[in-house]
């Protein structure tokens, strides 16, 4: 019973040691290669972040390593480390081209992924791409492997890499000679790999037999599939290879990356990056989905805030609309019979009421011929420059990495908000100008008949310049959401063919501004000419 006992406690001491010398190698195995990417600061942390949930999204267990730079802050350090990355802080290397783009400024330190010697071999990826089916293949290839772009430019966004130390030095001692088309490192590369436009194609179906009876090749091109360009998408619209073999998306174009709001409403394939956001977990409270927990209460305010004022001032127009309902009833009734039969017996009872009325359009042929000749052009130059300014400030407040009808509905709220406030307040100073300018020796002549008829004038005026102010108002708002709404109502996926639907969309909307600007213009100064000599003190509202 004994021997039995010691046999088997011998077993289980030879398996313990079996396992813990078996650990180490898995340990390593998992280790020896890796995705890599990079970090210079935390505007692209969005996209470093999607980019991880794409590639854990295919089943991968390697290694997910960024390297980041001193301007990426603890937060976000903190935050890719719950998700799953491997955090390395580096140094930035120098550019030494003179003459670059000022965004090339730090992209030489891209460079320093042939220097991690720690891995057998690393899949480089930049920060704005996305993986949509597993690319663990890449690890098959040979020493340097890439895309090959516009026929002879290799692109450095994804790149298969086999460290080494000596490569690293001799790099670093041709960087300030080495010529670079782009004055970064995309240019140096290509400079370095002279003869990359000559390489052969990476095949990843080849079998290990045949792929060891080879030689081993120092470079190797990679298919479309694995750097699909947006840009080359647009042209197109469509893509060069089958979609459903597609491996790698890369957004290229400068201005439409795939996490700013608007990019997702111009660039179909950013369809594909939002769908993996909205999947990212809550690694950290609030960051689920991709939010910026330090947004939110910024998000709230800028929802809530021209919603406000909006109502507010609807409201006021509309207790204006109802006050001037109840002064017309009251005039209409006892107040009017009153100053009948004081006209009527001032005039010996010669004096018909309906005479009265003659003064009236008098009065409008004379406020007609004040109307200055150039308050029309004024008013649609001053249109125009309200909508830009609007437009401009609503898109420097909205943040830029919201979800994308989250973008949509905060632009239109504040570019309609302040658009009302800018336009508005020229419009009351329309009419404060018409208020100021000097009455006729004509409306002098009869100035109780003047009181009178522009009393009744006044209420007629108020009404239709609310309904007037609402029509126009709502008819601009109505084309401003339609304008850039129609590729979408049409089914438009091309870039060029969405962007010549949205300039219809403007014209026409520029075209009704053109006139409800002059228009509502007009009606302000007239106003301002009926209220000479009132005591009564309007208030201000947006348009009227």
């Amino acid at each position: 019973m004994r021997s039995k006992l010691s046999s088997f406690g011998f077993f289980l001491v030879i398996l313990f040691v079996l396992f813990q010398s078996g650990s180490p190698a898995r340990i390593s195995g998992s280790q020896s290669e890796a995705y890599v990417t990079l970090l210079y600061g935390d505007e692209f942390l969005l996209g470093v972040r999607v980019l991880g949930k794409s590639i854990r999204d295919t089943g991968s267990t390697k290694d997910m390593v960024v390297l980041v730079s001193d301007g990426v802050s603890d937060y976000a350090k903190k935050l890719l480390k719950a998700d799953g990355w491997i955090v390395k802080l580096i140094s930035l290397l120098a550019n030494p081209n003179q003459v670059r783009p000022t965004r090339f400024w730090g992209v030489y330190t891209k460079l320093k992924i042939f220097n991690m010697t720690n891995y057998k071999k690393v899949v480089y990826l930049d920060a704005d791409t996305i993986v949509v089916k597993s690319i663990e293949d890449l690890f098959k290839c040979s020493k340097f492997c890439a895309n090959l772009k516009h026929s002879e430019r290799l692109n450095s966004g994804v790149m298969v890499v086999e460290p080494s130390e000596t490569l690293f030095k001799d790099m670093m001692s041709k960087v300030a000679t080495t010529p670079s088309y782009t004055g970064g490192d995309q240019g140096f590369l290509n400079s370095y790999y002279s003869g990359f436009a000559s390489a052969h194609v990476f095949e990843p179906n080849l079998s290990s037999s045949v792929r060891n009876s080879r030689p081993l090749p120092e470079m190797e091109r990679l298919s479309t599939l694995y750097n699909a360009d947006v840009g080359l998408y647009m042209l197109a619209n469509k893509w060069m290879v089958d979609e459903e073999e597609l491996r790698v998306i890369h957004y290229t174009l400068g201005p439409l990356k795939p996490w700013d709001w608007w990019t997702a409403w111009l660039l179909k394939p950013v369809d594909v990056w939002q769908n993996v956001r909205e999947r990212l977990e809550e690694s950290l409270p609030g960051t689920g989905g991709g939010r910026n927990p330090n947004e939110d209460l910024l998000l709230k305010l800028l929802f809530l805030l021209p919603l406000f004022v909006l109502l507010f001032c609807c409201y006021r127009s509309f207790l204006q609309i109802l006050k001037d309902f109840f002064e017309a009833l009251c005039r209409g009734s006892l107040c009017d019979h009153v100053k009948r039969i004081y006209y009527k017996f001032r005039a010996g009872g010669g004096l018909a009421y309906s005479t009265v009325g003659v003064s009236s359009s008098s009065i409008i042929n004379t406020n007609q011929s004040k109307v200055p000749a150039y308050l029309g052009g004024v008013s649609i130059c001053v249109c125009f420059i309200a909508a830009l300014v609007s437009l401009a400030l609503a898109l420097a407040v909205v943040p830029r990495q919201v979800m994308p009808w989250t973008g949509l509905l905060l632009m239109y709220e504040w570019t309609f908000t302040l658009f009302c406030l800018i336009f508005g307040g020229y419009l009351h100073l329309t009419y404060q100008w018409g208020k100021m300018t000097t009455q006729a020796g004509s409306l002098s002549s009869h100035p109780e008949s003047f009181n009178y008829d522009s009393g009744k004038g006044h209420q007629r005026q108020v009404s239709t310049c609310d309904a007037a102010t609402w029509y126009y108002g709502l008819g601009m708002a109505f084309l401003a959401v339609a304008a850039p709404s129609l590729p979408c109502l049409f089914g438009i996926t091309a870039l060029f063919l969405r962007l010549g639907l949205m300039v219809v969309g403007g014209l026409v909307l520029a075209s009704f501004m053109t006139y409800a600007s002059e228009h509502l213009a007009i009606r302000s100064f007239f106003r301002g000419l009926e209220d000479q000599g009132t005591p009564r003190i309007r208030s201000t509202r947006c348009f009227c």
